[in-house]
């Protein structure tokens, strides 16, 4: 059983592509995907409508967005999350400073690590 079997994960990607390859490689490693947001103000509805259990943020979102506002209201509600950008940590705003970063590009194995660290409290300030 995969250790991310049945975990309820937010995905919050503006590429169609890019969020249809995680979608994918999330349900091959036993993750359930309870939403897919390309806007700041879809994924703040679909958090507070699908009670994910941890959250895989984009930095950068459609309309020149980006989720720091997402990686906020994470914080507020205790839900942890992984970030993936190609960013480096001393760039990003403090807000994703209490999540995990994972560097993009990333293979399925690093995602899941990062999952998993980021479940059990890890975090780019750690």
């Amino acid at each position: 059983m995969s250790a991310l079997q049945d975990l309820r994960v937010l995905v919050v990607e503006n590429d169609e592509m890019s969020a249809t390859l995680l979608q994918m490689q999330l349900v091959q490693s036993g993750a359930v995907v309870v939403g897919v947001a390309a806007s700041v103000s879809e994924a703040l509805r679909l958090l507070g409508a699908s009670d994910p259990q941890v959250a895989l943020l984009d930095y950068r979102l459609a309309n020149n967005e980006t989720s720091e506002a997402v990686a906020a209201g994470l914080g507020a509600r205790g839900i942890p999350f992984v970030l993936a950008t190609g960013m480096a940590p001393d760039h990003l705003p403090e807000v994703f400073r209490s999540g995990v970063l994972l560097g993009k590009p990333y293979l399925t194995a690093e995602l899941n690590a990062a999952l998993a660290r980021a479940l059990r409290g890890a975090s780019v300030a750690s």
